[in-house]
């Protein structure tokens, strides 16, 4: 019997569209939905989104409209091609879920999205493969932007589309704006660079090769088994409270200000969050210590943060206001410490320490903590006394030494810490003092997050200590080099001669210091051989100072031969830089000597001097120290720069 072959229809074409880029949509999606949910729920959404992508062929019963079918592939027509169409769908349903109604909640997706919250797995997690630095600062860039510029983002480098097409799906998708989103995701382009499209192709994005493990097995058995007793006890105390009448107030709880929040309003989040989260900073620290669940104490410091009374110490960091909180804190901490009852709070842009000794005044230190991250939000100075500062870690802190950076040859140190992750005293730079040590901690992060990652902080007086990288001197021809974690041989040995210079970031709310040996000289009179190195200061509220070393072989810090503040430059906002100073040589005679950074072609000086050199670098003898000849350097693309202001000479021929 002969059978007429069955007709292909639209919708097939879709399917096998669909099946043959299933992992791309996968990504598209996963990349785009909010990096407020977890890991897990983000997969299995992403998962859902890209199969509900697959258009109905029918109508939709109980509505007159139609599902619109993709078109064959190979249509030249004005429509859109089956892979556009598929990508509207997904982008559409996955922007659809950070656009919630007002007041709708926010740990659920809105009304018109609920279906594609499904499915959901019971007892297993599921969660993509960690990746290095690189993907985990991307990961943490893209959770600060809006979903529309993520989407950008993702269209360009992941999809490789051209802004007029991205913009075209972005718009189709619902986009508001979409030219505004693209103009963000350039800006983003920064971070990531040339390697964008490999960093969003790697296993940290991948939603379709991911790890599983079970949630708490323990953990759920009880709480199944306690699930009865709470329900009972819940049920006595409802009859006690009406039998009682609910005549008593409670003491603490008068002692807040109207519209203060109290201390069941708290946010509190759940102990594996940090592990399950493309945004790891403090959002993601669950509240420790043995006083969590003390209303009196939390009481207490709500009230005194909310209205300071009469003789309350309060200090802040620059930057940082001291004012009550808008709205409900996350706790991190509440316990003691050395006698000392401490609360540490998180709220958006601020870290606030709550702390009472009896007798005494009590305490609220402000710091601002706003874009936070792995190595920033690691750890909170809890107590400072006579024998060291007790370090509260971050969750995602596995390992924790010590080591001093004046000795980089001396192997790291063991620094205990509990459960809680409160450390046990640590030393801490001295301030003003000799500088004959200066304590930093080498902390490492988990595997479930990171793996191989060490990195250093260092006490500059601040609630949060400053996270210190290192930038290599450029390679022949090779690209620029990035900031990198101070771990290294290298890193070490350059960091020993500029540690003491970190006594003048001190108190001055930085975030990070990032030390760049941007060139390196050959010495006239076979002086040796010198590095040029710019240390970076990077202060929470954005501005910067930095300081230029000339680093010679000599023991000891470094001479700085120039500094400025506030400026972009050594930043990747400043990414060129020039330094002068004069040194004097073994046989008396003095120089001039200039450096450039990797895009300075050539040097000029004119004045008491002149002469031009081909080149990064440039000596030239003069006659006296009164002579100030006048550098510039020129660039690769025809501009030309300045130095940074110099401090004076260098007048030992060892440095």
């Amino acid at each position: 019997m002969f059978t007429l072959p069955r007709r292909t229809r639209p919708v097939d074409h879709a399917e096998a569209h669909l099946v043959d880029q299933y992992t791309r949509l996968v990504s598209l999606a996963y990349l785009v939905l909010p990096a407020s949910l977890s890991r897990h729920r983000r997969v299995l959404l992403a998962h859902g989104i890209a199969q509900r992508a697959l258009p109905r062929t029918g109508r939709i019963r109980g509505t007159r409209h139609h599902e619109r079918v993709p078109q064959q592939r190979g249509d030249t027509g004005g429509g859109q091609s089956v892979g556009d169409q598929l990508r509207e769908r997904v982008l559409r349903a996955a922007l659809d879920c950070e656009r919630r109604p007002r007041g709708w909640p926010k740990r659920l997706p809105p009304p018109r999205t609920v279906l594609t919250w499904l499915p959901v797995v019971w007892g297993l997690r599921l969660f993509p493969r960690a990746g290095g630095a690189e993907e985990l600062a991307l990961g943490a860039k893209l959770a600060h932007v809006p979903a529309a510029t993520r989407a950008a983002f993702v269209l360009r480098h992941l999809e490789g589309l051209a802004d007029s097409k991205a913009g075209a799906l972005l718009a189709a998708a619902g986009v508001a704006d979409p030219r505004r989103a693209l103009r963000a995701s350039h800006r983003l382009d920064a971070t990531a660079g040339a390697s964008a499209e490999t960093l969003l192709r790697s296993q940290e994005f991948d939603a379709c090769s991911v790890q599983t493990r079970p949630t708490d097995l323990l953990r759920r058995r009880r709480r199944f088994g306690l699930l009865w007793a709470v329900t009972a006890v819940v049920a006595v105390l409802v009859v006690l409270a009406t039998a009682l009448g609910g005549d008593d107030t409670e003491p603490s709880a008068a002692a807040l200000p109207t519209g203060a929040a109290g201390p069941d309003q708290l946010v509190r989040v759940g102990g594996d969050v940090w592990a399950d989260t493309s945004r790891v900073d403090f959002t993601a620290w669950p509240p420790r210590g043995d006083r969590t669940r003390d209303e009196e104490l939390l009481t207490r410091a709500l009230a005194t943060w909310a209205a300071p009374p009469q003789g309350t110490r309060i200090a802040k960091s620059p930057g940082t206001t001291a004012q009550a909180p808008t709205g409900a804190p996350q706790l991190l901490y509440a316990g003691e410490v050395d006698g000392q009852t401490v609360a540490v709070f998180h709220e958006g842009q601020r870290l606030v320490r709550y702390s009472e000794r009896d007798g005494e005044a009590a305490t609220l230190d402000f710091a601002r903590a706003d874009d936070s991250d792995v190595t920033t939000a690691a750890a909170v100075a809890l107590t400072r006394g006579g024998n060291g500062t007790r370090y509260l870690l971050a969750p995602w802190i596995a390992e924790a030494e010590r080591r001093d950076l004046l000795r980089p040859d001396t192997p790291a140190r063991a620094l205990e810490f509990g459960k809680d992750g409160i450390t046990e005293p640590a030393a801490v730079p001295s301030p003003g003092g000799s500088c004959d040590a200066w304590p930093v901690l080498q902390l490492r992060s988990s595997d479930r997050i990171v793996e191989k990652h060490a990195f250093l902080v260092t006490d500059l007086g601040g609630l949060t200590p400053a996270h210190l990288s290192y930038t290599p001197l450029p390679g022949q021809g090779a690209p620029a080099r990035q900031p990198r974690e101070a771990t290294s041989t290298n890193a070490l040995t350059s960091w020993a001669t500029t540690a003491c210079r970190l006594d003048e970031f001190r108190d001055d709310g930085v975030r990070a210091v990032n030390v760049w040996d941007f060139a390196e000289q050959d010495l006239p009179e076979r002086g040796g051989q010198a590095v040029w190195s710019c240390a970076r200061a990077t202060t929470w509220r954005g501005p910067g100072q930095v300081l230029l070393q000339f680093k010679a072989r000599s023991a000891g810090p470094a001479p700085v031969v120039g500094r400025a503040a506030p400026t972009a430059a050594c930043s990747r906002f400043g990414q060129h830089v020039l330094a002068t100073a004069q040194w004097v040589a073994p046989s008396g005679a003095r120089y001039l000597l200039a450096a450039g950074s990797r895009q300075v072609t050539s040097l000029k000086v004119s004045g008491a001097v002149d002469a031009t050199v081909q080149g990064r670098t440039l000596a030239r003898r003069i006659d006296s120290a009164e002579v100030r000849p006048k550098v510039r350097a020129r660039l690769a693309n025809g501009s030309t720069l300045k130095p940074v202001a110099g401090t004076g000479n260098i007048e030992r021929a060892d440095g």
